[in-house]
């Protein structure tokens, strides 16, 4: 198991997985409505991510198997269309920096995968002088979240382009 920064080689595989993840993972939470919308409106990978170094993918025999990070910028998830301050830097002394695009693929869940991409985004959000991480977690990753030791701040439903709203919890994980 590989786990390393993606690179903008690694962006068609991770668009491959993302897709093949939720295909996979969401119909054991959602409904068939909701998965197709999800595979659509969530699974385009957030090159910012990738082009600010705070992105990463577990590769396994040559294959990205999962992936995830953190981000330093305003936008906290994948899916809610564009923002006006979607990038702009955030202040790692006054605001929270967003864990983001998590993914694993159905056939590698519950290896310890997601574990392994938190650590990395903790470590290296906390040496750019990050306080805390927030998310907006799917049902997906609920408990992966709370299992690392993320808090739930609110439950809400999360609106997609198409008029789909996914359940979400955001969520916070403290860093000091």
């Amino acid at each position: 198991m590989d786990l390393r920064t993606a690179t903008s080689a690694d962006v068609p595989a991770i668009g491959a997985l993302m897709r093949r993840s939720v295909l996979e993972v969401f119909p054991r939470f959602h409904d068939e409505r909701a998965t197709a919308s999800a595979a659509r409106h969530l699974t385009v990978p957030d090159t910012v991510l990738v082009d600010d170094g705070t992105y990463y993918v577990c590769e396994a025999d040559g294959e990205v198997v999962a992936c995830g990070g953190w981000s330093k910028r305003d936008k906290l998830y994948t899916g809610s269309g564009p923002g006006a301050s979607d990038d702009r830097p955030l202040d790692p002394a006054t605001e929270p920096a967003r864990v983001r695009a998590m993914f694993v693929r159905g056939d590698w869940t519950r290896r310890g995968l997601g574990r392994a991409i938190l650590d990395r985004c903790v470590e290296a959000a906390r040496a750019a002088g990050f306080r805390s991480l927030v998310l907006m977690a799917t049902l997906p990753g609920e408990q992966l979240y709370r299992s690392f030791g993320f808090r739930e701040v609110r439950r809400t439903m999360v609106p997609l382009p198409d008029g789909v709203e996914l359940e979400g919890v955001e969520m916070t994980y403290p860093l000091t």
